[in-house]
């Protein structure tokens, strides 16, 4: 089977050329994420051999290691050796998980199969959301992973006052890889296409995570009924990010620990930075703009080591948060009015805050951002 490019999830309306003042562009996508690990070797042992992804640089910064890894010429992940950071306390803010979208249910089956079947894999469920289907892992060290597929946007429904409806239904694991299990997808995995579709956070304060992404940044709410949660997107996804307090409720800035260091958001260009900038100063947000970066600092979070949620540009750019290793099934099994079921899936035969360009990165915005829930790097770029 040949791989073509995934798509990443953005708008399919027609593209014009103005920028919105208030929300993020249409073609805003997530980028990699960055983790900040304890075992360097293991854990880039875990997403080669676990998640079918390939080393594709590696580089040293400020006496740190930091490895990427991804599939094709696609970074998913950034791994910064950190050992001697404590690990992730599960109360704190942070990472819930991050998701990786794939474009067919052949390859996402592939992806769960091999996943299934590494030992330092913990499989924590499977959902059908209505807008996807998905499943739920932690990797060694207990950040999250959400491995999905979407369905066809004329299949998602909408209530009357816009939200995308989405639910938790039972998916079963086995029933789904016996239907699109294919062996040879299987045995060509790292070949198959993969993006960072969305990153789901955990907050302290749902008010406040609304200001920083919805207000500040521009995403728009897509889902925001259901108590303790609030999902975000542009263009119309169903969310490139959401941020929950089921774990999480009146947590604090985190000390530097193990977990996410950085995640990505992508917009098209440099107008889009000029307008996000114009959302911060609005908001009060200080910055430093030398036409390099811009550089947001919370001034309680200034001695802290770089942690948080971060975001980029459609080409490339990128956010950051912090993980805890709990359930990540959204939502979680005990929301009410809402059906889940925890199951396991045996060992398979396989026989049976950064937004920039992708480009060259020769422009680039670093915004440490004065998110009140967690300390939050934002590095916004483009490439000239």
């Amino acid at each position: 089977m040949t791989a073509t490019p995934i798509q990443a999830p953005t708008s399919t309306a027609p593209q014009t050329p103005a920028v919105d003042e208030k929300r993020l562009s249409a073609a805003t996508g997530m980028d990699a994420v960055t983790l900040r690990v304890g075992d360097l070797e293991k854990m880039s042992n875990y997403y080669s051999n676990a998640l079918a992804m390939e080393p594709l640089e590696e580089t040293a910064r400020d006496g740190e290691v930091h490895r990427v890894l991804g599939r094709g010429t696609t970074p998913l992940v950034k791994l910064a050796a950190t050992p001697r950071l404590p690990g992730v306390d599960a109360k704190q803010a942070g990472l819930f998980h991050t998701a990786f979208l794939f474009d067919t249910k052949e390859a996402l089956a592939a992806t769960v199969a091999h996943a299934a079947q590494n030992t330092n894999s913990t499989f924590v469920g499977s959902s059908d959301h209505l807008v996807s289907q998905a499943f739920y892992f932690t990797d060694p060290e207990g950040n999250g992973i959400e491995l999905y597929v979407d369905r066809a946007r004329s299949e998602w429904t909408h209530s009357l006052d816009g939200e995308v409806q989405m639910d938790t239904l039972y998916l079963d694991p086995n029933r789904f890889l016996e239907r699109h299990l294919n062996q040879d997808v299987l045995a060509n995995t790292a070949a198959e296409p993969g993006i960072v579709g969305h990153v789901h956070l955990q907050v302290g304060n749902i008010p406040q995570a609304r200001e920083f992404y919805v207000d500040a940044l521009g995403f728009e709410p897509s889902l925001s009924s259901m108590p303790g949660v609030l999902f975000a997107a542009a263009g119309g996804y169903h969310h490139h990010v959401a941020m929950n307090t089921w774990n999480s409720r009146g947590a604090g800035p985190r000390a530097a620990s193990l977990g996410l260091g950085d995640v990505a958001i992508t917009v098209p260009g440099r107008e889009d930075l000029d307008a996000l900038v114009a959302r911060l100063r609005t908001h009060n947000l200080e910055f430093a703009d030398d036409g390099r970066s811009v550089r947001i600092v919370d001034r309680s979070f200034a001695s802290r080591l770089l942690s948080g949620s971060s975001i980029r540009n459609t080409d490339g750019s990128r956010t950051m948060a912090r993980p805890s290793a709990t359930r990540c099934c959204w939502p979680p099994e005990s929301s009410r009015g809402l059906r889940s079921r925890r199951s396991s899936i045996p060992i398979i035969s396989a026989a049976s805050y950064t937004f920039s360009w992708r480009s060259s990165f020769e422009r680039s915005v670093l915004i440490r951002s004065p998110n009140p829930m967690f300390c939050s790097t934002v590095l916004c770029g483009y490439s000239a």
